[in-house]
């Protein structure tokens, strides 16, 4: 039996305790809900650098990732409940304890839904951003135009832009935000699609570096969603799909055809904003002074407002 102390040091005002004393086990879609839940935030954590949310890494540190008690600390939740959490324990969390759990672990917006559908809770705030995307993140895509930017995760979402990258395929605020993906609008949005200079080696390469990434995220909803909806929407995508072909690079110098500005040949750039299957900031270099100009007048093309976020 815990003792008074004990019990004092894991509440946490937005977690209700379950019945009955000590959580056990269950049985049922809610076993399953639990587990999963559980191992999506044992995952999640394990990605993150202390680094990444200001903690000093230490000279002893053998946890990948982060510890579980610095989630409970930056999340403001008891350990011994957070340690419940990724045991798959039977207990209730409240909204707002799962919305502190998203900023701690810097989940982006597909991640948080994910992170409520296995809570069984309705999210307070689904419009919020994910910390992944930060105010300097934001600065640092205005600074780099009239190179167009963006920042997207490994499943091809577009997380946020700065204008000139956000009209250099399609004009992407005018685009639901649900439809801001790159693979999805490769298969699905004639603009994005003709933009390509070279559309049928762009599509094969991105459905590889797909295949190769979700490789790690089989049991995510977020995944399976977007892929069941290309196979919905694009006999295309069906039939590269169906190749099994799994890539990790490509082509680094790519060739756009913009119908305000011409044909743009940029340098691809990659900047991992952490571990290597984590968000990733994306710039596209002009190679050629026709391409700097190119840039430069899509700049002024670009809706003002500064960047972009989804």
């Amino acid at each position: 039996m815990a003792t008074m102390t004990q019990e004092r040091a894991v509440r946490a005002p937005a977690v209700e305790a379950p019945t009955g004393g000590a959580p056990t086990g269950g049985a049922g879609d809610d076993a399953v809900r639990r587990h999963e839940l559980a191992a999506f935030l044992r995952s999640r954590r394990e990605r993150i650098t202390p680094e990444q949310v200001g903690l000093v890494r230490g000279r002893r540190r053998r946890t990948p990732g982060l510890r579980r008690e610095e989630v409970a600390q930056l999340s403001a939740v008891g350990v011994t409940w957070y340690t419940w959490l990724e045991q798959a324990r039977p207990i209730q969390v409240s909204p707002q304890v799962l919305d502190a759990l998203a900023r701690a672990l810097l989940l982006d917006s597909g991640e948080r839904t994910h992170l409520f559908a296995l809570a069984a809770a309705t999210d307070p705030a689904p419009g919020t951003p994910c910390r992944t995307v930060t105010p300097a993140l934001r600065a640092m895509l205005e600074q780099l135009e009239p190179v167009p930017a963006c920042v997207q995760n490994s499943r091809y979402d577009i997380l946020a832009y700065n204008r000139t990258y956000g009209r250099l395929m399609c004009d992407l605020d005018a685009l639901p935000p649900e439809d801001r993906n790159c693979l999805w609008l490769s298969f699905t949005h004639a603009e994005w699609r003709s933009s390509l200079g070279n559309l049928d080696e762009t599509i094969r390469l991105m459905a590889g570096k797909f295949r190769a990434a979700m490789a790690e995220h089989l049991a995510e909803p977020a995944w399976k969603t977007l892929l069941d909806r290309l196979k919905s929407a694009s006999p295309e995508f069906c039939e590269v799909w169906e190749r099994h072909e799994v890539v990790t690079s490509g082509d680094k110098t790519k060739r756009f055809l913009n119908p305000h500005v011409g044909q743009l040949n940029l340098a691809h750039t990659s900047l991992w904003l952490g571990p290597s299957a984590g968000p990733r900031l994306v710039a596209y270099v002009p190679v050629d002074a026709e391409s700097r100009a190119g840039v430069e007048k899509l700049q002024q093309l670009a809706r003002p407002g500064g960047t972009s976020q989804r």
